[in-house]
């Protein structure tokens, strides 16, 4: 890991609309993060227009914490464009995004691997030329019964999941900051045993 600094996007939809979707819960986590850093998210001019974006320091570190404006499956375009902005590598970069393959509260670190249909990790994947980039997996579960996945992450938190939605994100702030700080290793080993 370099001494630049990171560039840290949280996934989500634009618009009230989608806020409090599953789908969202990276949207949500980057919130939390621009909160503690004292970081405000401002859309830029030109390539940096398509997020919402702010520079600063989050647990020492030096981070561009960045929310696409597009929609979720055009996510890659702002990614690209913040990524040669501010002449970053593809191994800075952090991705925070919901994964229905683990359950609900669950939050795991890696890097690289498949998309598992994500549709903004495939997009970001396209438009860097690598899957080899930091994520921050946020465990939202499968949909019930014989829901289609499509719709179950376009739907808001059920009243059970949003007692426990503000520990979800904080943990997954808090893995976040432990990746930014320790690695990737050092912070999987700090993380993955919790839950």
């Amino acid at each position: 890991m370099s001494e630049g600094p990171f560039l840290v996007i949280g996934l989500g939809n634009p618009g009230p609309g989608y806020a409090g979707n599953r789908h969202n819960v990276g949207a949500m986590v980057l919130d939390e993060l621009a909160a503690r850093a004292g970081i405000r998210l401002s859309a830029g001019k030109g390539a940096r227009s398509r997020a919402l974006a702010g520079e600063g320091r989050l647990a020492g570190r030096r981070v561009v914490l960045a929310r696409p404006l597009t929609y979720m499956n055009e996510s890659g375009g702002p990614v690209r464009g913040l990524l040669d902005y501010h002449h970053l590598a593809t191994e800075d970069l952090v991705v925070v995004h919901d994964e229905l393959d683990l359950p609900f509260t669950t939050v795991r670190l890696k890097r690289g691997g498949g998309e598992g249909g994500h549709n903004g990790l495939r997009s970001i994947s396209r438009s860097t030329g690598t899957k080899e980039y930091l994520r921050v997996r946020v465990g939202i579960g499968r949909p019930p019964g014989r829901q289609d996945p499509a719709d179950f992450v376009l739907k808001d938190f059920s009243a059970v999941e949003r007692k426990e939605l503000e520990l979800l994100i904080n943990e997954a702030a808090d893995a976040a900051e432990a990746l930014l700080v320790r690695g990737l290793e050092a912070a999987q080993n700090e993380v993955h045993p919790r839950s």
